[in-house]
């Protein structure tokens, strides 16, 4: 495949000729010969429900980065809001454990606007794989690694937004242990007005929190701190704490271990009427949090506090995102990671210099006001276009060329095979 950079002629990109599997991503006749060269073939790394994302070349520093593409953006007036949501807030959100957009690729004339390319960094696997692999986890990687889920999130709750599909699998990791949240596909901002009714087909359904589950129309931020809580045990355990065959099945090992859940923390979760009297109608449980002790010898008694204020069926009473920060489990993952990960705080010849603010916020809501008056996919389009071209800035511009065998491979993407495996995590 083939990502290009040329001259925009009549709304069109100019692309090169001639091509070979071997084409880098990105080529232009502007740069030296040895700058179309790579190491590296172009290479699916991940899929979703709403993207595909390969590692390629850019030829404008010779960086390895990622191209996610949003295929069939304007199929409908829900996968196109989407998408400009999304890419939006790739653009907006900027956050050492949040993944940017570092471009966005020219899509030509706007009749030809059907596809969404996004070029970001690349990162060198996701916290799925670590947990599967049999490379060992530490105490201190568990701890630096939920520091930074939860600073990610602070910063997105701060911006008022709700992920609504934090797993695994959309936590990227390097291989200093660096992680950024991606995926952004089923990103909302949060509702004030509870009349409003919410979507609830998001969050994967093993990390699926009970108000979802259990019917509730209207929900809040709590939703990403209960899926935090499973991924949490998670890697303590290198098992998914909750798994099951199907929603209610889901719903019933969640009452299993925190017990059958009063009416008024039913209340409180939104359940319809027919989750409270199908769980009111089961026998009577007992929590069983203790068993949470028997997740691995690093579930200590701090740890296993943490984890019983993140998994609590009422999301009144779950535990914040800031709560859970200030949580002395994680001084240790704060530490290590702002000694030697950040880029916040810096090393100078006196010492390290720290930061006053570990956690930063987002200064300002995120500004969903774009939406207001795009009521039709005609208008999404337009609106979403002339985004794109507005966010080229005085780089040089990026196109795909359609042309390359790479690109027709990567047309065809959907399960991507594994990437090759990651070196062991290591901590400085």
């Amino acid at each position: 495949m083939a990502l290009c950079k040329g001259r925009i002629a009549s709304g069109f990109m100019a692309l090169p000729t001639t091509h070979s599997q071997r084409t880098p991503v990105f080529h232009s006749r502007h740069y030296a010969p040895q700058m179309q060269q790579q190491n590296h073939p172009d290479r699916p790394i991940g899929y979703g429900a709403f993207g595909v994302v390969w590692s390629v070349t850019d030829p404008r520093n010779g960086k390895r980065v990622a191209l996610k593409k949003m295929p069939k953006v304007f199929q409908n007036i829900t996968s196109s809001r989407r998408a400009y949501r999304e890419l939006r807030m790739l653009c907006t959100l900027k956050h050492d454990n949040v993944i940017s957009a570092i471009d966005i690729v020219h899509p030509g004339h706007i009749d030809l606007f059907h596809e969404i390319y996004v070029v970001s960094e690349l990162m060198q696997s996701d916290l799925h794989k670590i947990i599967v692999s049999p490379q060992p986890l530490t105490a201190d990687h568990v701890k630096v690694f939920l520091y930074q889920i939860l600073r990610g999130l602070k910063y997105l709750d701060s911006a008022k937004i709700l992920h609504r599909d934090i797993k695994p699998g959309n936590l990227l990791v390097n291989s200093n242990c660096l992680l950024k949240i991606c995926d952004f596909g089923l990103a909302r901002l949060e509702e004030p007005d509870e009349s409003v009714i919410m979507t609830q087909e998001v969050v994967t359904q093993y990390y699926r929190s009970p108000e979802l589950l259990t019917g509730s129309t209207h929900y809040t931020q709590a939703v990403d701190i209960w899926s935090v809580g499973c991924i949490f045990a998670e890697l303590l355990s290198r098992k998914i704490l909750f798994q099951a065959q199907s929603p209610v099945q889901q719903l019933n090992q969640i009452i299993d271990l925190l017990g059958t859940p009063c009416l008024e923390d039913l209340s409180k979760a939104g359940s319809s009427e027919g989750a409270t009297k199908y769980i009111l109608q089961r026998p009577h449980k007992p929590p069983a949090l203790a068993s949470l002790y028997n997740l691995s010898n690093q579930a200590t008694h701090e740890a296993v506090h943490l984890l019983c204020r993140m998994l609590v069926f009422n999301p009144n009473k779950r535990i914040s995102c800031i709560d859970a920060l200030s949580h002395p489990y994680l001084d240790e993952g704060r530490l290590r990671f702002h000694t030697c990960m950040c880029k916040c705080c810096q090393t100078t010849p006196a010492g390290r210099q720290y930061v006053s603010d570990f956690e930063p916020v987002n200064p300002a809501r995120f500004d969903d006001s774009y939406e207001y008056n795009l009521n039709d996919i005609s208008s999404i389009k337009e609106s979403l276009y002339k985004y794109v071209l507005e966010h080229q800035g005085n780089s040089v511009p990026l196109c795909i060329n359609m042309a390359s065998p790479s690109f027709k491979s990567f047309q065809r993407s959907g399960v991507a095979p594994q990437p090759d495996k990651m070196e062991s995590p290591q901590l400085c």
